[in-house]
């Protein structure tokens, strides 16, 4: 014998039925999202009109120096000074070394590396317009004599030397005067003999004197040593002026 259930009605409004028609029927609604930004915050809603809106209505900050006008250039120091590169105090100690008898070595007591490294260039130049390629060469044996003839004064004067491998590199460059002009001389004289030797020999002993005489007057302790001094002078811009030679 079968058991009957009764089922209630079911009734389905007009407005959730899709196929129903008549003048009450309403459009159907868009099930709304979870999660509803709010159009308020710019960032959120990806609104570009409030956004704009927002951020021009706040101040702006533009940094100090910016917001009161263009900056200003007046104040600054020149980019030579900067680098430490003085024209005028390097023209100075050139220019002492020109005279080898009366040397004025109140310019050298501030050493200083960018002159040297100007006559190096010089010299390096010159002797790649004669055809010899010593940059290496040149660069190798400038910094052997420095540490040769720092090494000899200190060893010389003891306990009271003050002479530091900075000065040192420094009176060894701007006496190096002597030896460019001489390899510019160099490319118009012609090359070897006797004659070549004797020129050579006069350039030499003319940095010779100006390097013994900026060391002695520079340190303490130098006067006594004057002739090792000048030995050792000698023998390095013998050997640059070899460079030229041959």
């Amino acid at each position: 014998m079968e058991k009957q259930f009764k089922v209630p009605p079911v009734s389905f409004p007009s407005a959730g039925n899709p196929t129903m028609t008549g003048p009450n029927l309403q459009q159907r609604r868009l099930p709304t999202p979870p999660f509803q930004p709010n159009s308020g915050i710019p960032f959120m809603s990806f609104d570009i009109g409030s956004a704009a809106v927002s951020t021009s209505s706040g101040p702006i900050y533009s940094g100090p120096g910016i917001g009161g006008g263009s900056a200003n250039f007046d104040d600054e120091e020149p980019l030579l000074d900067e680098l430490g590169i003085h024209p005028d105090q390097i023209w100075s100690k050139i220019r002492s070394v020109l005279n080898p008898f009366r040397v004025n070595h109140t310019v050298h007591k501030d050493a200083d590396l960018s002159g040297p490294i100007l006559l190096y260039m010089s010299f390096c130049l010159f002797q790649l317009l004669a055809g010899k390629i010593q940059f290496g060469v040149i660069l190798g044996w400038i910094v052997v004599s420095s540490i040769f003839l720092y090494v000899v004064f200190n060893m010389l004067a003891g306990r009271t030397g003050n002479l530091d491998l900075h000065t040192c590199t420094s009176v060894v460059g701007y006496s190096m005067l002597p030896v460019v002009i001489f390899s510019a001389l160099s490319l118009f004289l012609p090359q070897g003999g006797f004659f070549g030797l004797a020129i050579a020999a006069v350039f030499v002993l003319w940095a010779t004197r100006a390097s013994t005489g900026l060391v002695v007057s520079l340190t303490d302790g130098g006067d006594e040593h004057r002739g090792l001094i000048a030995y050792a002078c000698f023998l390095i811009y013998a050997l640059f002026s070899l460079l030229v030679i041959f």
